[in-house]
């Protein structure tokens, strides 16, 4: 298929239209935003649900103490900001006012990672993983397109406890549509058989790295592909059978390779199938302004640069 046939959805565009569109299923669902619905695009479920959506204000803290308040009364939450506020500004209250007392709250935490291109640095959170991660019981998932990024919002609903969900700014390929997808909390798909090595990847970079594998294969290179959807809890027994057939790893993540996608993997093979795994994405460094493609490239998570990546590391 031609690249520019392929259709293209952010999966903050996605969340909105789940959240609206699950809303008469969930009656108890009430979103909770802090001064950015058009961006987050919890607009789409307040233009419907008018009496069922909050603005909080730019207030990111306090908007996390109203949503565990709202789910000790019987409703679900979801919360809405950008990474940067919803796991950076409102860590503490996360973690003290949802995750210690395991609330039944949602967050969805739009323009995540590089992507958020030109709003730069301060904007672009690629650590929010990694502070998800470390709260104890915080479910932590990362959709790869619009089907995913769907069903992980109507997973999230019927889950009970708090969970954490990265959605991007830039418009993404869809490639979870097909009639066999099934969705379930905690569980990875292979969506590329191979042989030679594994390519395990997250949200965005999904499809980076299916474009990496078909570059592989024209060398004669038999990549097998990971979709890792929810990071935590991981699941460990996709990645431990692919990396025993394969013995190479290689994870992708538009986010830091400290604490995110990567460390899961590492923390997982090093305790029960040590296997040699290269880390790509954020090498310890903060963004910068300019275009989410320019930035994709210039850090090497498009499918040419993982390619690059995944023939010097078998080289």
């Amino acid at each position: 298929m031609a690249e520019n046939t392929v259709k293209k959805i952010a999966t903050r565009e996605s969340y909105g239209n789940a959240l609206k569109d699950l809303a008469e299923e969930f009656p108890n669902l009430v979103v909770l935003d802090a001064d950015l619905a058009a961006a987050t695009k919890t607009g789409i479920f307040r233009k419907a649900y008018p009496d069922r959506h909050i603005d909080c204000g730019i207030a990111e803290a306090n908007m996390m103490g109203v949503a565990a308040g709202l789910s000790l009364v019987g409703k679900i939450p979801f919360v809405s900001s950008f990474a940067m506020f919803a796991a950076g500004r409102a860590f503490e209250q996360v973690r003290n006012s949802i995750g210690y007392p395991h609330l039944n709250v949602k967050i969805g935490a739009t323009h995540a990672g590089i992507t958020v291109g030109e709003d730069g640095a301060t904007h672009q959170c690629n650590e929010d993983i990694a502070l998800m991660r470390t709260i104890p019981g915080m479910v932590v998932m990362c959709p790869s397109d619009d089907v995913e990024a769907r069903a992980a919002v109507r997973a999230a609903l019927e889950y009970e406890g708090p969970v954490y969900i990265r959605f991007g700014r830039a418009p993404v390929p869809v490639i979870n549509d097909t009639p066999d997808y099934k969705f379930e909390i905690g569980k990875g798909t292979v969506v590329r058989e191979g042989s030679d090595v594994t390519i395990v990847a997250t949200g965005i970079c999904v499809d980076s790295a299916l474009g990496a594998a078909k570059m592989l294969e024209a060398d004669g290179i038999s990549a097998e592909v990971v979709n890792i959807c929810t990071i935590k809890p991981l699941d460990e027994e996709i990645i431990i059978n692919s990396a025993k057939k394969t013995k190479k790893v290689v994870t992708v993540e538009e986010h830091s390779v400290i604490g995110g996608l990567g460390s899961a993997v590492c923390d997982c093979l090093c305790a029960k199938l040590p296997t040699p795994v290269k880390k790509l994405g954020m090498q310890d460094v903060f963004g910068e302004s300019g275009s989410a493609a320019a930035l994709v490239e210039k850090y090497g998570l498009d499918a040419k640069g993982v390619y690059h990546s995944v023939k010097e590391y078998l080289a």
